[in-house]
């Protein structure tokens, strides 16, 4: 999977992101060299003069060569070299900045600074290894002894027989196992060895986001852990697609579009309120097609369009990862397809909710509990944003004309259907 819609979860961060690859030049710019200053003509012998001129023409001779890229300033230069008797000036005394005597300040409340100083140690780098290769990732710390969320994408390269270790805000390492996973929401839990008295992140309400609210997203962006970055809350309930499970089922969620920076290695960091609570999981970001100077072309980074999964979403199904079970989702027991007025029904599974209610093939459900359905996405990330065994609130077309029921939500532990 890739960082932007279909690839877009960000996965394959590189092990190496300082390694210049074809699509990342590299960013110094090429000075030119500088020009010869011109020969003094010959019209007239002159007889010989003191050695300052010649220092002076040596002087603007290596300063025409050298530019302003020299690591001696042409002040420091001059005194070296200038050879006028002792106690003569020629010059006026040289002038220097004042340096302020300025100490820091305490963060303000709810700025991003202080959000910074709350959360960073509750955020962690995980360097994942496998057969397939090396990646990187961030992740959330949920307990005091080494309970860590994260993205399924960042650790599945490590299921069959990797490695994973976790790098604290400290400087300290661990090694840590997988506790569970959940390719439907794109959720992991692991557990570092051997740790204790970590500082486990303040859990918010994504419930509680308005759009153009203030958030900051921490992550490890190509490797590089601790990395702070800030926005606001560009759009809620986004549908996001970042792909299918090995059944064929849709990683969809309703996801928080935020303007603040995500790049690949950001997956499985917080982003968090101005209170400094987790409010998302970073996960997967837009990208659009660039071109270098030289010619090739490639994926760019952050273009202003990331997303995060809701925390309030998944923590049920965290908290069912950590304790060793199977993670649930509920359904109604169909599979959708687009359509122009919303999602419209492919195939109803006898015997589920969908079917009790009436709902058939054909059928093209229109909203949910008042919520807008504009596709097969919007209604799969809808659904998904409920648990099994709640009422729900259904309302389809068939044939034109509106129909609606209160349904009971199946759950995908009993349930094969979509």
């Amino acid at each position: 999977m890739s960082d932007g819609f279909p690839p877009q979860n960000g996965a394959g961060e590189p092990a190496d992101p300082s390694r210049p690859t074809p699509q990342q030049p590299a960013d110094g710019w090429q000075h030119s060299p500088g020009w010869p200053a011109p020969a003094a003509p010959l019209t007239q012998q002159r007889p010989p003069r003191r050695r300052r001129t010649g220092l002076a023409a040596a002087v603007v001779a290596t300063s025409l060569l050298v530019g302003g890229g020299a690591g001696v300033g042409g002040a420091a230069f001059w005194d070296a070299t200038h050879d006028d008797p002792a106690g003569t000036s020629s010059a006026s005394p040289v002038s220097t900045s004042t340096v302020a005597n300025q100490s820091q300040s305490p963060a303000a409340d709810g700025s991003v600074e202080s959000v910074a100083q709350k959360v960073l140690p509750s955020v962690v780098k995980i360097n994942v290894a496998g057969q397939q290769g090396e990646a990187s990732g961030s992740g959330i710390i949920l307990t005091a002894d080494g309970t860590i969320l994260t993205n399924n994408h960042v650790v599945e390269l490590a299921e069959d027989g990797g490695t994973l270790k976790v790098d604290f805000n400290d400087g300290t390492s661990a090694d840590a196992e997988i506790l569970g996973t959940d390719p439907l929401t794109d959720t992991a839990v692991i557990k570092a060895s051997g740790v204790s008295d970590l500082t486990p992140a303040t859990i918010g309400k994504s419930a509680n986001l308005g759009v153009g609210e203030g958030v900051v997203a921490i992550g490890s962006p190509f490797g590089l852990d601790a990395t702070v970055t800030s926005g606001i809350v560009s759009a809620l309930d986004r549908p996001v697609n970042v792909g299918s499970d090995d059944q064929g089922n849709s990683t969809t969620y309703p996801a928080i579009q935020t303007d603040a920076a995500i790049n690949p290695g950001n997956s499985g960091g917080p982003l968090v309120d101005m209170t400094g609570a987790v409010i998302g999981i970073n996960s997967s970001i837009r990208t659009a097609a660039s071109q270098s100077a030289y010619g090739s072309s490639g994926e760019s980074g952050s273009i202003g369009l990331g997303f995060a999964i809701p925390i309030d979403e998944v923590m049920p199904i965290v908290d069912q990862m950590a304790q060793g079970e199977t993670p649930t989702h509920a359904r109604l027991g169909i599979r959708v397809g687009d359509d122009e007025a919303g999602a419209k029904i492919a195939d109803v599974t006898a015997g589920s909710t969908a079917a009790d209610a009436g709902i058939k093939t054909g059928d093209v459900i229109t909203s949910v509990d008042g919520k807008k359905i504009t596709g097969a996405d919007s209604l799969v990330a809808t659904i998904r944003s409920y648990r099994p065994g709640d009422q729900v609130s259904v309302t389809w077309t068939r044939g034109g004309e509106p129909q609606e029921a209160t349904v009971t939500l199946d759950s995908d532990a009993t349930s094969s259907a979509g």
